[in-house]
């Protein structure tokens, strides 16, 4: 079992999150994250003004697969689920580095009971 911790409420308006005992990937991808995209899309991927939160239900693997974050760091995004506009390519971002962003959201994400969920649509 992987220890965690928690979080208490904060600025942001997640609330409590957990914070788990990460892997040697997500440990880079944490770094890469706070560097990279926690100005927009806030500390532990809570969200922020400029970007919405990661660690919702909504980008769970079966609904926003590892390939979606790829093509959203690569090509940019329209805004489609959240009203903060449209989100810009991140081209010093590369794809292994972005290899490791994934990584730890999505063990930040299992922390805090998302899982994959198969999207129906």
């Amino acid at each position: 079992m992987v220890a965690s911790r928690i979080i208490g409420p904060s600025s942001e308006a997640s609330g409590n999150i957990n914070i788990p005992e990460f892997t040697q990937q997500a440990k880079l991808g944490l770094l890469l994250f706070d560097d990279n995209c926690a100005s927009c899309h806030g500390k532990n991927a809570t969200g922020g003004q400029s970007g919405p939160p990661l660690n919702r239900d909504i980008y769970n693997p079966g609904h926003h697969g590892d390939g979606s974050f790829q093509r959203a760091a690569k090509r940019g995004v329209p805004r489609h689920h959240w009203n903060f506009g449209d989100m810009p390519p991140q081209p010093k971002i590369t794809e292994s580095q972005m290899t490791s962003i994934i990584f730890y959201v999505r063990e930040l994400q299992m922390a805090n009971g998302t899982f994959f969920r198969e999207h129906k649509i």
